[in-house]
């Protein structure tokens, strides 16, 4: 940490002991990732935050997914105070309640390599020698349905569709005001293509402020929803015969203020930064699949005919292609912008952040050729038209993306040797699992007749 490092963290130290006092803070829910994504927390009171500021609070991490054996499973979560922010669903009159990220140390101090939040930091380091920063702006689906044990929807809107007031609507008016009351910039909200699919955007910001805004949201939309007693989800696809739900990633590079994207004389106003990214993207798509759609369900949701991407393609306008390039708009040089398609929402954000930029990054490095972008619907195209233009295809399950993840050394590379390990042991064994079920499709087909 540099010496103005240090100095910004006693300041922020200072100002959160301020600020927890004078809102009657009582406990503090120090958040944190496992290899998932899925958000682990435990509380302190406010009496152990400023030590817990100064050195970190011990926690057995040998249950934690991705963390560490029993025989070395202690553990220290080091808040990060930029990330401090009352929680407004909680008691705000008296003893309210706060949180805080954290990066996970080992009891030396050193930093923990199954952090994903320090896997996506290093992959940001990565960036920053070449002298860039990652800025993403993802767009996150899902769906609310009556409760958690069934898909029944709570309205039957479609595509931005105005619907009567109804639940949905104000679930997601809350949900919004919730997010911008903890501090997360709201672009968009609108209803999805299928009954009772929403989406809200944020405005795009740092890849490591929004890997923590993402894992905010799910959070939020599910506390939201529990309030009224229903059910949010991000499962990628929870109903068969309608579209998923994705997350489509916005990502760009700036450097300084400027946006190393844009180009004012080419065709697409790309640079050749921008190209080598999309061609990085491409290449390396198929093994990073199994990070960015990392359930059994997600290759469910990456099918044609669904809005889902599933070929290899990079275009201007259409939505069918992996990689989609939004229209730039004159005298908006810092938007300009790619958008990867094939995300779930359910992923682990600071690992996809961190596998996309890797891949970006090894095409700008070793200057990849960028393909021509494919205009037409690739949908439409014949298998041979596809294969002639060189148009290839993301796994079509899981058990292909692993053994694709498995053999890449981007990935391996971008996670870091203990979360790669970890992560691929984890998604034998889910595949495993899910391969040996006896399904209700099987039975009603084949019971009959067999």
């Amino acid at each position: 940490m540099t010496r103005q490092n240090k100095k910004n963290r006693e300041e922020a130290k200072e100002y959160i002991l301020k600020i927890a006092k004078e809102h009657d803070v009582k406990f503090i829910r120090l958040w944190f990732s496992d290899i998932l994504g899925m958000l682990k927390s435990f509380a302190i009171t406010v009496e152990e935050l400023e030590r817990a500021l100064a050195e970190g609070m011990g926690f057995d991490g040998s249950s934690i997914e991705g963390f560490a054996r029993i025989d070395e499973s202690d553990m220290v979560a080091m808040p990060d105070p930029e990330t401090f922010q009352l929680l407004p669903w909680r008691p705000r009159e008296r003893h309210g309640v706060a949180r805080m990220f954290c990066d996970i140390l080992k009891p030396g101090g050193e930093p923990f390599e199954g952090d994903p939040r320090l896997a996506l930091k290093r992959n940001l380091k990565r960036a920053a020698d070449l002298g860039y920063i990652y800025y993403v702006g993802p767009e996150l689906e899902y769906f609310y349905f009556k409760d958690a044990s069934g898909t029944e929807p709570l309205d039957v809107g479609g595509y931005f569709d105005m619907t009567p007031l109804d639940m949905a609507t104000d679930l997601r008016r809350e949900t919004v005001l919730t997010l911008e009351e903890m501090g997360i910039d709201i672009e968009y909200s609108h209803h999805e293509v299928a009954p009772s699919q929403h989406e809200i955007d944020m405005r795009y910001t740092d890849a490591l402020t929004m890997a923590d805004n993402v894992m905010t949201y799910r959070l939020v939309v599910k506390e939201i929803a529990i309030k009224h007693g229903v059910y949010a989800t991000f499962m990628p696809k929870p109903v068969f015969g309608m579209n998923g739900s994705g997350m489509h990633v916005h990502q760009s590079l700036f450097k300084g203020k400027s946006n190393a994207f844009f180009a004012a004389k080419d065709k697409y106003f790309l640079s050749k930064t921008a190209k080598c990214f999309i061609a990085g993207l491409l290449k390396h798509a198929p093994e990073i699949t199994a990070v960015t759609s990392q359930w059994v369900n997600s290759y469910k949701r990456l099918v044609p005919g669904y809005e889902a991407p599933v070929y290899l393609s990079w275009a201007q306008r259409n939505r069918a292609d992996l990689i989609r390039v939004p229209n730039y708009k004159p005298g908006r040089e810092e938007a300009a912008r790619i958008e990867y398609r094939s995300c779930d929402p359910a992923c682990n954000p600071y690992l996809t952040f961190s596998v996309m930029l890797a891949a970006g990054l090894e095409g700008i490095e070793k200057e990849y050729d960028t393909p021509e972008p494919v205009e037409g619907n690739v949908y439409e195209m014949s298998e041979e038209e596809r294969k002639k233009r060189g148009i290839n295809t993301l796994p079509a399950n899981l058990s292909e993306a692993i053994q694709l993840t498995e053999k890449s050394k981007v990935v391996k590379k971008a996670m870091g040797e203990h979360i790669f390990n970890a992560f691929i042991k984890n998604k034998k064994i889910e595949w495993d699992l899910y391969r040996i079920q006896v399904t209700d499709y099987e039975l009603k087909r084949y019971l009959p007749i067999l």
